[in-house]
């Protein structure tokens, strides 16, 4: 459509708060901004120039919006790669790309063509029958994992298999053989870590500093940065993440999952293919967020600085338990009187029990200042408590 590249349109599959904090970035520069969603009232829709409500499945729509835009991407994976592919041999622009996109929604592919690099992943097997959930458990002992290779996310998708006596009960939590399956070896790890990395279309790779990331209830609850681990692990695990983005040839923001073991080893745990709920703190902490980097990587400007300005803690903000309902948001002016507490509401009309509705950035001279506020902030601020 154009050459010149802030003139061009950016089509975003997803409107949701990821989509919308790409817009914000895209919007410092000027960007056009066409967002697809099936929710009329997501929470791009007050801020993109133009809303297709459509859902994810609609050929149609996805033709529609890349008419409309000169490249496309994404704010989630679990969309149809298929129709991407068709629009890419369109000669239509789609970054992430439709191929890499395809082999990171398998977890077992994704995990496949990790192991084939060389790259550090726990032990798996593809799993297609109880029979095969035995072997797996006399092959990692018990406890192991049992995934959905496609779909899952916040924990949704997987189980863990404590015995012999469990493996018919897991197996049908997960289906009962009607969704595919993976069985992974249980990793003992004292950290889960990601590490956020950003490819441009020429090839430039920016990484972003090691975050330690605390989850509860499979949710995550916290991201640190910078992490506490050795400097030999954080240096591998950026090398881990700069590597990621080669073999899946990823254009765009990356979030590589991993563990860190006792031993200070990394292992890869999950690909997103996307900026991620981890990277929120670049916005605040860094000089380049994700969602900028994200844009920039994705229309062919070159990438920003990705330093830490401060140590930073991001907490998630859920709706409450045992409410559902319209959204309201207590507390927020005690929060805001924490010096260096920056507060980010998605806009989602709204909440259930542990919806991802906002979330709270913290940034000080020490990381410890930066979690006693920002631990101060989360007690104050509640969704519809």
């Amino acid at each position: 459509m154009t050459n010149n590249i802030l003139q061009k349109k950016i089509g975003i599959i997803g409107g949701g708060q990821l989509g919308q904090m790409m817009i914000l970035d895209a919007k410092k520069m000027g960007f056009y901004i066409v967002v697809l969603d099936p929710n009329p009232k997501c929470p791009c829709h007050s801020i993109c120039d133009e809303l297709i409500v459509s859902d994810f499945n609609n050929k149609k729509a996805f033709e529609t919006l890349a008419e409309k835009t000169d490249v496309i991407t994404y704010e989630f994976e679990h969309i149809n790669a298929e129709a991407l592919e068709e629009l890419e041999s369109k000669g239509h622009k789609i970054y992430p790309t439709p191929s890499s996109l395809k082999i990171i929604q398998d977890k077992l592919h994704q995990k496949i063509a990790m192991k084939k690099a060389n790259l550090p992943v726990p032990d798996f097997m593809e799993i297609n029958s109880t029979k095969d959930m035995l072997f797996a458990g006399d092959k990692y002992s018990y406890p192991y994992i049992l995934k959905t290779r496609t779909g899952g996310y916040d924990g949704k998708g997987n189980t863990v298999v404590n015995s012999k006596e469990d493996v018919d009960s897991a197996y049908k939590r997960l289906g009962n053989g009607k969704i595919p399956l993976m069985a992974e070896k249980m990793i003992s790890f004292k950290m889960e870590t990601s590490v956020l990395a950003c490819r441009s279309l020429n090839s430039e790779i920016k990484i972003y500093p090691v975050g330690d990331n605390e989850h509860i209830d499979s949710i995550l609850h916290k991201t640190s940065v910078p992490a506490k681990i050795p400097q030999s692990a954080s240096k591998t695990a950026m090398n881990v993440a700069s590597k990621v983005m080669e073999i899946f040839d990823g254009i765009g923001m990356f979030c590589v999952e991993m563990f860190v073991t006792n031993e200070n080893q990394i292992l890869i745990n999950e690909v997103a293919p996307r900026p991620h709920n981890s990277g929120h703190y670049t916005i605040e902490g860094c000089v380049t967020s994700q969602f900028e980097n994200h844009i920039r990587a994705v229309v062919g400007l070159p990438l920003g600085d990705t330093s830490l300005i401060k140590p930073t803690v991001m907490i998630n903000l859920l709706g409450s338990v045992g409410y559902e309902g319209n959204t309201v948001v207590n507390g927020v002016e005690d929060a805001l009187k924490l010096n260096g507490l920056s507060l980010h509401i998605y806009g989602k009309d709204t909440t259930k029990p542990k919806r991802k509705m906002g979330h709270l950035t913290v940034c000080a001279n020490s990381i410890e200042k930066a979690n006693e506020i920002a631990e101060k902030g989360y007690k104050l601020l509640k969704i519809k408590a």
